[in-house]
This record gives C-alpha cells, sequence and structure tokens, in this order.
C-alpha cells in the first residue's frame, strides 16, 4: 500500500527541511538530557530558570492535591475552577490592565483573539516578521490584511493612510511583537502607538518573549517604556515557566473574547495545576528575589553579546541571539557539530526563517553559568575556523 506524503517528506528531506521530534529524557533547565546524551541547553525559551523551580512546583502539587489533574470541560460549561479565575486576576493586575483572559496556549490566544475583533470589513496591519499565530490568526479573520516590512515605521504608515481613506469605516487594528522570536530584536513601540494613535487604530503587541525578561516587574517592552496597548497578548510557558497564553485589555474586549474567541470557547480548560503554577511564577516575579533573578539574566545576556556579537556597537536587546548561518544544511551541520561538542542548539529553517536565513537560535537563561556561556562560545569560534567562516 502506498504510504501518503512519502514524496512529500522525501522532498523536505532534500532541502534539508524535515524535522524531528527530540525526544528530552530530564526537566527543563540549562543542562539537558537528550536520548542519553547530556548537554548545555542554549535553546530553551525558559529565560528565568523557573520551569523546574521549587516554587511553582509547589504551587502545582498543592493545586493537583486540591482540583486534581483534568478541568473536565470548557470554561463556558463547568471548567473554570478558582486557580483559573485567580491566575485571571493576577494578570490583569501584574500587567496593570483592566482585566485578563487565559487561553491554553499562546497560538491559542492569537487565532482565537484576532478573529473575533476583525471581520471582513475591517483590516489587519502586521509586521512581516510576526509570529505565526499572528499571521494565521489575521488570515482566519477574513481582514484585509497589509502586510509593512519589519520594524519599517514608513511602511506601517503607509498602510495606516491607505486603510483609512479605503476604509474609513473599517476597524484597523496594528499587530507587533514587542521583542521579535526569531531576531530577539524590538519594535519601535513609541513610534508605533504614536501612529497607531494618529490613525485611530487598535494596537495589538504581543509580548510573548518580553515578559519576564523587560521591565519592571519583568511587565515587558510596554511596561519598559510606559506606555499602553489596547490589547496585550502574552504567554506564561517562557520566562514564566508555566503553560497557556493571555490577552489583556479592556474588561468590555476580555468579556466580548469570553463569548467569540473559538479557540477559548471549544476548548477544554487547562489544568488548574498549571494555572497554580503560573500564578506563583507572577508572584515571584514581583518580589525583590525575582528582580534578582532578572538582574542575572540580563548579567549573561550582557556576557554573551559581548562574546559573540561585541563586533556590533548595539546594546543587547533581548536572551535571543540569532547566529545566522544561510543555508538549511550548513546549519543543521553546524547544529550537530555543536551537539558533539556538549551544546543543545537547534537549526532553525524556513519556514520559520526566510529561505538562506536558517540560523541556530542561542537563548541564553539566568541559569546559565559564566563557564557555559564562554565554553559556549568558544566551540562557535572554533566550529567557524574549522570550516572556513567568519
Amino acid at each position: 500500500m502506498d504510504e501518503p506524503f512519502r514524496d512529500e517528506l522525501d522532498q523536505l528531506r532534500a532541502r534539508s527541511l524535515l524535522r524531528r521530534l527530540r525526544e528530552i529524557g530530564s526537566a527543563q533547565g540549562p543542562n539537558v538530557e537528550l536520548v542519553g546524551q547530556h548537554l548545555v541547553n542554549f535553546s530553551s525559551n525558559d529565560y528565568l530558570g523557573l520551569a523546574a523551580d521549587e516554587r511553582l512546583r509547589a504551587a502545582a502539587t498543592h493545586a493537583i492535591e486540591q482540583f486534581g489533574v483534568g478541568a473536565g470541560a470548557s470554561r463556558l460549561v463547568s471548567g473554570t475552577q478558582s486557580p483559573h479565575v485567580a491566575l485571571e486576576r493576577a494578570i490583569a493586575k501584574w500587567k496593570n490592565a483592566p482585566a485578563a483572559i487565559a487561553f491554553n496556549s499562546g497560538y491559542a490566544a492569537a487565532v482565537g483573539t484576532l478573529p473575533a475583533i476583525a471581520g471582513k470589513n475591517d483590516v489587519i496591519v502586521i509586521d512581516k516578521l510576526a509570529h505565526a499565530s499572528l499571521i494565521d490568526g489575521a488570515r482566519l479573520s477574513g481582514a484585509s490584511i497589509r502586510v509593512f516590512p519589519h520594524n519599517h515605521l514608513g511602511e506601517l504608515e503607509s498602510h495606516l493612510e491607505w486603510a483609512r481613506r479605503e476604509k474609513p469605516q473599517a476597524r484597523v487594528i496594528v499587530v507587533t511583537e514587542s521583542v521579535f522570536s526569531m531576531d530577539g530584536d524590538r519594535a519601535p513601540l513609541r513610534e508605533i502607538v504614536e501612529l497607531k494613535s494618529r490613525f485611530e487604530a487598535l494596537l495589538l503587541l504581543d509580548e510573548a518573549h518580553a515578559v519576564g525578561v523587560i521591565g519592571p516587574n519583568g511587565g515587558g517592552l510596554a511596561a519598559e517604556e510606559k506606555l499602553s496597548a489596547d490589547i496585550q497578548m502574552g504567554t506564561l510557558s517562557k520566562a514564566l515557566g508555566a503553560a497557556g497564553g493571555y490577552i489583556c485589555g479592556s474588561t468590555s474586549l476580555i468579556e466580548w473574547l469570553t463569548n467569540r474567541a473559538r479557540s477559548f470557547i471549544y476548548s477544554t480548560a487547562p489544568p488548574a495545576t498549571v494555572a497554580a503554577a503560573a500564578i506563583a511564577a507572577i508572584e515571584f516575579l514581583q518580589t525583590s528575589e525575582g528582580e534578582d533573578r532578572r538582574h542575572a539574566l540580563w548579567k549573561n545576556i550582557e556576557l554573551l553579546h559581548q562574546l559573540l556579537v561585541s563586533e556590533t556597537n548595539r546594546k543587547p536587546e533581548s536572551a535571543i541571539f540569532p547566529f545566522i548561518v544561510g543555508q538549511e544544511n550548513d546549519a543543521m551541520n553546524f547544529a550537530h557539530a555543536l551537539q558533539k561538542e556538549g551544546f543543545f542548539v537547534p537549526a532553525i529553517r524556513y519556514p520559520s526563517v526566510a529561505r538562506g536565513s536558517a540560523r541556530l537560535r542561542i537563548t541564553v537563561t539566568a541559569a546559565h553559568t559564566e563557564s557555559q556561556i564562554r565554553a559556549l562560545v568558544d566551540s562557535i569560534r572554533r566550529l567557524q575556523r574549522s570550516s572556513g567562516r567568519h
């Protein structure tokens, strides 16, 4: 019997684009066990080292004893348990927003929210490098989509002018990330807020890679720059070490999403134990110890920047360091060579990044030691020299 998709898989393999799951036999952390091999992990978004933290473990254990494992139903049926309500209150208070709603994942937050707030008569203006979940959400909405080149304020302004001229009655939504997931750079948020205000648009800001890392109490880029977005999106599964996504905004927005976001309405609620762990992470971020952990992260960020990209004058902007290799096969070979030297830094390839810009996406955490960071850079430089790359 012919196997469906075999030819397509062979084509992916030939282009070095075939992906496989990797089995991790340990908790997340600066060191992991990958199929029996002990590796220093520079691939995780666990920026503050909270995924295996005792505070989150204790909160989750207590919640599982009280609420069990599964929620049993969707949030609007009988799946809303007390930790879900407490989590949404904690998020809103931490993000200084009137209200919040939690989703099973950041992806679910994006594909549920954009189709709920925009329709065929509306316009979504989105950064070219916005996360796939935001792109998918925009497409599902049926709105007219205009894409502006990455962080290009002139093109953003041009698209907003077009929207107001051609569709004066439309709801116009600007969509961007605050820290971009593959390049680690920041959006020019102050200028974007000025433009969206001038053209009476809404701003959906995805803070997934900024929360926990940037701003007072890890509140994100908007908090650091003392700006506001109409719709703030984020995740509980990166720096916060738990799982899920959220949207913050006005009480009417959150009530509307509760009634119209399909990924919220038609999903079984996440386990209460996950919500409890996320609450513990949010509470930790707002303590002096949480600030110390964030400062430790930035000390490591600055060290890696100094060692790896010291030829640039710009300051490091996030915990994400793209090491561009170019061709997919070359990036795969570089990642395999690093793995042989004891480092886990998977290659990122198309369609996660543009063709010809395959890379190692290096992420540093507060849990890494100085010696681990120095050893990684030494290995990268040695492999560069041996391959003739500079």
